[in-house]
């Protein structure tokens, strides 16, 4: 549960080692020293790693298995989180999939993986995760969206679709547990420079882990439901939704 100050105290990251998430979690931390943070990633270096980094903070940090793409790996993570003792304040759900987009529309097998990580393992948690948020009686989803699912590209149209789907149910989940205590936040960011997109071009709204973190921080202390990243975001997407359909194919987007 949060401090009398209203700061964060314990902390879940499903896709713990999400450059995002990792530095919202630095971002949360800075107002409250010894933040619980649960790591929830597949075992490996970078997970160690993070799990390193957010200790010499003074963060007390916990690892657990978590496989977006297996149903029991994602209950059990879950479940072993809420049941270590201490309620948790806020859920990030950071994993996701970018994968080579243009397999991604014609092999079967890589377009169902970025259905599977991006929206269906997204969906599961969600429910289960709310369940226990209402049990509770407090706390927050954070879940990362983006641009890309506004309006689909030809770019990255099965990234897309999988966010766009993302999007729309945690934007239904906030609705319905409202009445709850609990908060939904969506975050809606552009590009953003993380290891996923080394070697794109950045365009000139491209923003670092860092600032996106900072405007979680802000949404979540004054209860958003859709934050945008940059806030200007909203703007550009609203112009491309109303481009008509010739017009924004005929974009390089």
């Amino acid at each position: 549960m949060k401090d009398a100050l209203g700061n964060v105290q314990r902390i879940l990251v499903l896709g713990g080692t999400s450059e995002i998430a990792l530095a919202t979690v630095r971002a949360l931390g800075r107002q409250r020293p010894g933040v619980e943070v649960v790591l929830a990633a597949r075992p490996s270096d970078r997970r160690a790693a993070a799990a390193a980094s957010l200790a010499a903070l003074g963060m007390e940090v916990a690892e657990l298995d978590f496989e977006a793409a297996d149903r029991a790996s994602y209950e059990r993570a879950i479940g072993s989180a809420f049941d270590a003792g201490g309620d948790v304040d806020v859920v990030l759900l950071a994993f996701g999939l970018l994968g080579d987009q243009e397999r991604a529309w014609q092999d079967l097998d890589a377009a169902l993986e970025l259905a599977q990580v991006g929206y269906t393992a997204a969906v599961g948690c969600g429910v289960l995760v709310a369940a226990r948020l209402r049990a509770q009686g407090h706390g927050a989803i954070v879940a990362l969206s983006s641009v890309a699912g506004q309006r689909p590209r030809r770019s990255n149209f099965v990234y897309g679709s999988a966010k766009a789907g993302l999007d729309v149910f945690y934007t239904g989940l906030g609705a319905a547990l409202a009445e709850d205590g609990v908060q939904v936040m969506v975050v809606r960011p552009g590009f953003v420079r993380t290891r996923m997109t080394a070697g794109l071009k950045a365009p000139a709204l491209a923003l670092a882990p860092e600032q996106v973190a900072d405007l979680i921080a802000a949404g979540l202390r004054s209860g958003k439901g859709v934050v945008w990243a940059p806030a200007a975001m909203r703007w550009v997407a609203l112009v491309l939704r109303l481009l008509p359909g010739p017009l924004f194919r005929r974009l390089r987007v």
